[in-house]
């Protein structure tokens, strides 16, 4: 691997001979395979991924001993897994240490959704997770593997940090996983290696501190803040981590670890932090720190709500063009909450466009970012209406909460679920009642189709389609399912 110069002689001075010869050792060897099951629908299907290793510090995650081509995996797409390099995994025992309630929780930097997801795999339930991405085309993936996930108690965001400092919005942890330049990734990305300069380095702590500075204030008294990087140097690392605590008072939160993770601590400072290097630890590159705003911390507090409210409907527009229309309109709502399994833990509200069920715990907050924020997704998206008839969404059927007995079902073999992903035409059986029809691979929700007769409207997204043609002769067997519904 060619490594720019300017980088192995910054490097080599700030780690030692040892460590430095350790990483150029790492970085020349395969990266690690690892996925992180998702727990809230993997237990329940009795889901064992198929030759694997656990990752040490995330009990949701393992090695795999190669990689297959998940992107023809249906499981995948049924969000039973997320494919995520393992050092980034390590958020999850930051979490289970440090939070042992429900919180309010940001990922201020989020996409494509990995730290997310983990985030609300390990969450107290009750816990509101704001997943947030500046990027207006990133922020649809973060979409998207936040409903192939399907917990409910997710908002995401389509805002700059300063955004939030305006919105009032404040907050018990605030995950800042912030750009970098990106060392971390040299291995896996030989891009990454080819836009690595010094002065990007500098750019990027510049924008780095501006991004913590303005989001800052979203911290309440005795909240966290989970600074991270995927890179190396000590600029975007210690350096920052020692500017926070000096510029803002804020203290460090010590992280326990084992030994036989390999963790090397702080470069050049005393800091705790912890630092995944290749060829010392089983993963990529990632620098995790953790520092307490001033204040008490149990004045950490939930979400407004507590325990479970009556349903209420919230209509925001006007529901059929008369009397009898709105009646109509009124009945496909309450339709509508017989989707779900839980009905009196949401209030459903209705725009112009859809209707979405937020969990009462967390529907003030919701209220509040939609004054404020670019909300993309909030809680399930249940449906959208066309006329007075209500159309069910791929978020409610990828939705843990779904009651799945709401709609007639088929479970479609590999080649049907993979012409279904593709948003190919279908055919089903004509034993199957016209109208909605929820599709299932091994017992595991996919999406919808509209059965009208002679043949069937494939609702899947269009901009979730899986676009290649290709289909592998053998079905992956990535997944085992145990207690296939």
């Amino acid at each position: 691997m060619n490594l720019p110069i300017p980088f192995c002689t910054y490097t080599k001075q700030l780690m030692g001979d040892a460590l430095f010869a350790t990483l150029c050792e790492g970085l020349e060897d395969t990266p690690p395979v690892s996925i992180r099951m998702n727990p809230f629908k993997s237990k329940g299907a009795g889901a064992c991924p198929t030759d694997t290793t656990p990752v040490a510090w995330c009990q949701e995650g393992v090695y795999m001993a190669s990689r297959p081509n998940f992107t023809f995996d249906p499981l995948l797409h049924a969000g039973l897994y997320y494919v995520q390099e393992a050092s980034s995994m390590f958020l999850a025992h930051v979490l289970r240490r440090l939070v042992h309630r429900p919180v309010v929780m940001l990922d201020l930097c989020a996409a494509p959704g990995g730290k997310s997801t983990l985030a609300r795999s390990v969450l107290p339930e009750g816990s509101l997770l704001f997943a947030n991405e500046p990027d207006k085309k990133r922020v649809q993936i973060l979409r998207e593997n936040l409903q192939k996930f399907g917990h409910p108690e997710v908002i995401v965001t389509n805002n700059l940090p300063h955004d939030y400092k305006k919105s009032g919005l404040v907050f018990d942890v605030v995950l800042a996983d912030v750009p970098c330049s990106g060392e971390g990734m040299f291995r896996k990305d030989p891009d990454a290696i080819e836009a690595w300069s010094a002065q990007h380095v500098t750019d990027c702590q510049r924008l780095q501190r501006q991004i913590i500075a303005d989001i800052w204030p979203c911290i309440k008294p005795g909240g966290l803040l989970i600074y991270s990087t995927c890179t190396f140097n000590a600029l975007e690392n210690e350096e920052n981590v020692d500017w926070i605590a000096r510029e803002f008072g804020a203290s460090f939160v010590a992280l326990d670890t084992d030994a036989t993770w390999h963790i090397t601590g702080a470069l050049g400072y005393n800091h705790p932090v912890c630092r995944f290097i290749p060829g010392k630890s089983r993963g990529e590159g990632l620098f995790m720190a953790v520092l307490r705003k001033e204040g008490n911390e149990n004045e950490l507090t939930p979400s407004p709500f507590e325990g479970t409210l009556p349903t209420v409907v919230k209509t925001h527009k006007k529901v059929g063009k008369d009397r009898k229309g709105a009646k109509e309109g009124a009945r496909s709502m309450a339709q509508v909450a017989t989707w779900l399994q839980q009905t009196g833990q949401y209030v459903f509200h209705e725009t112009q466009e859809k209707v979405i069920a937020m969990p009462c715990t967390g529907d003030a907050h919701y209220l509040k970012a939609v004054q404020t924020l670019r909300v993309v997704h909030a809680g399930i998206e249940l449906a959208t209406r066309k006329g007075n008839d209500l159309i069910p969404q791929t978020s409610l059927a990828l939705s843990i909460d779904l009651r799945q007995e709401a709609f007639p079902r088929m479970d479609l073999d590999y080649q049907q679920a993979m012409a279904y992903l593709r948003k190919e035409a279908l055919t089903l059986p004509a034993s199957l009642p016209r109208g909605w029809v929820l599709l299932t691979y091994k017992g595991i929700p996919l999406g919808f189709a509209k059965q009208i007769g002679n043949r069937a409207n494939n609702l899947y997204p269009q901009e979730w389609r899986i676009k290649s043609t290709h289909l592998p002769s053998e079905e992956p067997n990535i997944i085992q399912l145990c207690n296939n519904i």
